[in-house]
């Protein structure tokens, strides 16, 4: 048994990173189909781990306690770039996507049940390999695996959540891309003419945020501290909002509540005319906690829980997979305005419709890191994908746990 402590768990993060990026600059199909870095590296290194448990049984385990704190500090720099202006401006297409969002979180349940019932297992077992733990993810799926199993006698219900949920992170870390390259070839790119140069460092009055992970910012040490602060700030204020939500019928994720806090800060202290956030900043700290979580998340992967699944189950979710794919293609980017803004909503979409919102960021910045800035997208998913999704889709599982199928 080799246990990697915090020191060592960052090390090896960084070093799939690293792993990562050389994986795509030389293999072209990774480079052709924008799988982002993170994702190439990790699940790379989980596979070898897995071939090294089942082969030689060694067993490798990480300390992922940074986990957590990276993905909320993620989550933090999104509320700080959030701006309540643009998310006006914006404020129809988030509104029309929520309703695209709506209809595949309807979609998965209905697809997990029927499947289910057609395969003779419990109506339960499909509706717990849907959106509860597609695009619920794996705190909703332990959230729901307690419940599934008191009420409806589901043996190693949670189990079975965090292995769907893990599935699900995996899948839409990978065909988010292979979708926005069949999308792309119907539309107009912008191109990366605005890309900051590795050397100069790009147009400081036009920050492309979190757009373009590669482009070098020019930022302070003054600077670095303060967002720092910032996100400190968010994090305490997110957690105990999150307390106090606890229990009641607004309980929300603390990563929800750290994202509202951010946005209330930087808006407030705006609108005070006290301070304004340093964008330069918060995206380089962004993209770090981004990179380094998902780096962390995919590496540390327990794929052999995925091999213990049932056929049945592996079935639901491989249909599940290519549903979200179809889904993609013929629902999200005709309803987003068959642009290159909708392709980068359609990548953007597999990824948290299937894992989580830094995937469907990642996503997206593969995307736009080859093709060229999508402000609506970034704009967009993030809110959708953070907020918004995590109530639709508490009253979605509700009205299909209201139905009489269950007996």
């Amino acid at each position: 048994m080799l246990h990697f402590g915090t020191d060592g768990t960052l090390v090896c993060a960084s070093l799939v990173l690293l792993l990562g990026r050389k994986l795509v600059a030389w293999t072209p199909p990774l480079r052709a189909y924008s799988i982002p870095e993170p994702v190439a590296g990790g699940l790379l290194v989980a596979l070898l781990l897995l071939i090294a448990r089942s082969v030689a049984d060694v067993q490798v385990s990480f300390d992922t306690s940074l986990q957590t704190p990276l993905m909320l500090a993620f989550f933090a720099t999104i509320g700080l770039n959030a701006n309540l202006a643009s998310l006006k401006a914006g404020g129809r297409t988030m509104a029309i996507f929520l309703v695209v969002v709506l209809g595949l979180l309807v979609l998965q349940n209905a697809i997990g049940i029927g499947l289910a019932s057609a395969l003779g297992l419990s109506p339960a077992l499909g509706l717990l390999s849907g959106s509860i733990t597609l695009s619920g993810g794996h705190g909703t799926g332990a959230a729901w695996g307690d419940v599934f199993s008191n009420k409806f006698g589901l043996t190693s219900s949670t189990e079975v959540a965090m292995a769907c949920a893990t599935f699900g992170l995996v899948l839409g870390g990978l065909i988010g891309g292979p979708v926005a390259r069949v999308l792309i070839k119907r539309v107009r790119v912008p191109g990366n003419g605005g890309e900051a140069s590795p050397t100069t460092g790009g147009n400081d009055d036009d920050p492309v945020g979190f757009e373009q992970p590669k482009a070098v910012r020019l930022i302070t040490a003054s600077s670095v501290i303060e967002t720092l602060a910032l996100i400190a700030v968010s994090l305490s204020a997110g957690s105990v909002l999150a307390d106090l939500l606890k229990g009641t019928a607004l309980e929300l994720p603390t990563f929800v509540c750290v994202l509202f806090a951010a946005v209330i800060l930087r808006n407030g202290l705006a609108l005070l005319g006290w301070y304004q956030i340093f964008e330069r900043a918060v995206s380089v700290l962004g993209n770090v906690s981004l990179s380094l979580f998902l780096a962390m998340a995919l590496m540390s992967l327990r794929l052999w829980d995925l091999a213990a699944l049932a056929l049945p189950v592996l079935l639901i979710l491989g249909v599940q997979t290519l549903a979200m794919g179809a889904y993609a293609i013929f629902v999200t980017f005709r309803v987003m305005g068959r642009d290159y803004d909708a392709a980068v909503l359609a990548a953007g979409h597999c990824g948290f419709g299937l894992g989580a919102t830094p995937t469907a960021i990642a996503n997206m910045q593969a995307v736009t890191d080859r093709f060229g800035v999508s402000h609506i997208a970034f704009l967009v998913v993030p809110m959708v994908g953070a907020f918004f999704i995590d109530i639709a889709n508490a009253i979605v599982i509700k009205l299909f746990l209201a139905l009489p199928i269950y007996a």
